[in-house]
């Protein structure tokens, strides 16, 4: 007994709503980029799906294209229940292969030898997981629109890619490029990533849409939206040029589809302003009626907010700037910045993702409505949080963490309050854009990102991520008035926690560059009362005025 309590120790764990998670093996192999994943690199998919609405039924097969970064006999691939791998083969050779989890180990049988090119073909069929809730449940969706026509799209951020087709189901190693043809019944048509570079018709009266993505893209990224589709398009000059812009609507949602997209290159426009060009020009950008919400499978952005303003209608951020704007539009595109471009390499890492898109949408509003317009919006989603639990999950153990709203919403504030702190504008432009120059078409892990963000400022930036990252709770700032001295620190915080702030002291700005959570103090003019002192509204800090004891907002 005493054995087993110590293995379990050494097992990673994560606090969720206060309750301690503790890891299997089965978390481990799905979310490890263990040594039947590490040894070889993705460079090619070619995957080939049939899909039967009526049965709810999906076969087909995947080629698996691979460099050899060092000698192994045993490849990882990963298909979740029900679906089943019928065969595999190298060379025209069947190749044996043992389940485990939702995990395929296939003991290959020719030498892999290091830089050599090869390629395996996994047949498979079955029916796919039923979305429950999409896209926040993993799986297929299977809908009819108004006219009794099949509408049907798959959702699986988190569930991973598995859950419809055979892949390598970790973040950390995207393909290079992949062709993606699907095979639907007469009168529906599939729109997947990237450009369509054909349409098959088959003798049977289907037909099968060839697709081809010239980009690296992430596995969970990869999409098919079937339906009776209507297609427009116009041209955006963006800062690479010419990029073609595809909209594919149900026929009857086309003329408030026409109005509500137009927000499509109004996008484009600001973000390539804040971020960096469009990442993706070779494959253009698509926004693709779904039936569900939305999701940011890349070049290919599923929408489903009903063509109009705000989230389904509502202002998230409680301020009225919520409802100038698309929030499914914004707020996915924004992700072929933040997940499609730069893209977590570890599921514990989605807040990356998630706070820097949701911060996004504040420049959405800025470049538009002005500085204040964007801050207020921001500072609006704080209502929205709950801060009992760190942004980041465990790692290599397929691990989101319990973040849930707070990676969007405390996210976005912790962005907002690091800008005050830069307290440059076109220094913070700078970053933002270097992330998505840097990172390019890359994964990366958070201290990837932080590191970047920290040689690019001025600020020692580790106990700041440290506390708004990886631990729950939200800085306060104490201070008092005695005998014309403010003294100040922080409270509820990690050990040796310092961050610059900025308060007014009757309507002027002062900075306490030297507030930690050790007791500091400054000299008051004259008559300066508590009364007269607040903090910044722009930096995501509780502040508590110990003269009066009462908290303040």
């Amino acid at each position: 007994m005493k054995y087993i309590l110590i293995l379990l120790f050494l097992l990673p764990i994560s606090m969720i709503n206060g309750q301690i998670r503790q890891f299997t093996d089965a978390d481990s192999l799905r979310g490890g980029n263990n040594s039947e994943r590490s040894w070889w690199d993705l460079t090619y998919y070619d995957l080939y799906v049939e899909v039967y609405p009526e049965k709810k039924w999906i076969e087909g097969r995947n080629v698996v294209r691979y460099q050899v970064k060092r000698p192994h006999a045993v490849l990882q691939l990963d298909l979740q229940d029900p679906l089943k791998i019928v065969n595999i083969t190298q060379d025209g050779q069947l190749l044996k292969f043992t389940k485990k989890y939702s995990s395929y180990l296939i003991e290959l049988q020719k030498d892999q030898k290091r830089g050599e090119i090869e390629e395996i073909i996994v047949t498979y069929e079955g029916h796919p997981t039923e979305s429950i809730r999409p896209p926040w449940s993993g799986g297929i969706t299977w809908d009819k629109d108004k006219n009794g026509n099949w509408f049907i799209a798959n959702s699986n951020q988190t569930a991973g890619a598995s859950i419809w087709w055979p892949c390598k189901d970790h973040p950390a190693d995207e393909v290079d490029s992949m062709q993606i043809s699907v095979n639907v019944p007469r009168g529906l048509q599939d729109v997947s990533n990237g450009r369509l570079r054909s349409i098959t018709e088959e003798p049977d009266g289907r037909r099968t849409f060839h697709w081809f993505v010239s980009n690296p893209i992430n596995s969970y990224g990869v999409n098919i939206n079937i339906a009776d589709y209507v297609h427009f398009s116009e041209v955006y000059q963006g800062k690479k040029g010419p990029l073609t812009c595809d909209y594919y609507v149900l026929p009857y949602n086309l003329e408030k589809a026409q109005k509500q997209f137009k927000q499509a290159t109004k996008m484009l426009e600001a973000f390539e302003y804040w971020l960096g060009p469009y990442p993706f020009y070779e494959d253009g950008y698509k926004l693709v009626e779904a039936p569900y919400l939305g999701m940011e499978h890349q070049s290919s952005v599923t929408y489903g907010n009903q063509f109009e303003n705000g989230y389904l209608g509502r202002d998230l951020s409680h301020t009225g700037w919520g409802m100038k704007f698309d929030f499914i539009i914004i707020h996915e595109s924004a992700h072929e910045w933040f997940a499609n471009n730069i893209t977590y390499a570890d599921l514990a890492d989605m807040w990356i993702h998630e706070s820097l898109t949701n911060y996004s949408e504040s420049l959405y509003v800025e470049y538009y409505h002005g500085k204040e317009a964007g801050a207020e919006y921001v500072r609006g989603m704080r209502a929205n949080t709950q801060n009992n639990c760190p942004l980041q999950g465990a790692y290599g153990v397929h691990d989101q963490g319990c973040g849930g709203a707070d990676m969007y919403y405390k996210g976005s504030n912790m962005w907002h309050t690091l800008r005050q702190i830069v307290n440059n504008d076109e220094q913070w432009r700078s970053i933002l854009r270097g992330l998505n120059e840097t990172f390019y078409h890359q994964t990366v892990l958070a201290a990837d990102v932080e590191g970047f963000v920290d040689a690019h400022t001025d600020v020692e930036l580790k106990p700041f991520f440290d506390q708004y990252v990886r631990d729950a709770r939200i800085p306060v700032f104490s201070y008092w008035v005695d005998h014309g001295v403010l003294r100040y620190r922080y409270d509820n915080t990690i050990e040796d926690f310092a961050m610059p702030i900025q308060v007014w002291i009757q309507d002027r700005p002062v900075w306490l560059y030297d507030a930690s959570n050790e007791w500091q103090s400054t000299e008051l003019p004259e008559g300066i009362t508590s009364t007269n002192i607040r903090v910044d509204p722009d930096f995501y800090v509780a502040s508590f005025d110990l003269g009066v004891e009462q908290e303040r907002d």
